[in-house]
């Protein structure tokens, strides 16, 4: 089984985060979205 794991803040979440994602799926079996908080 292939796993990618894409990690990030997505503060905020764009076409473009959403559009890796979706790439990512049709290459990998499985997609971990890993999101992450920035603290101030």
């Amino acid at each position: 089984m292939t796993i990618a794991i894409y990690p990030g803040s997505f503060d905020p979440i764009t076409n473009g985060h959403l559009d890796v994602a979706t790439r990512a799926a049709r290459l990998f079996e499985k997609v971990v979205i890993g999101v992450y908080d920035t603290p101030d």
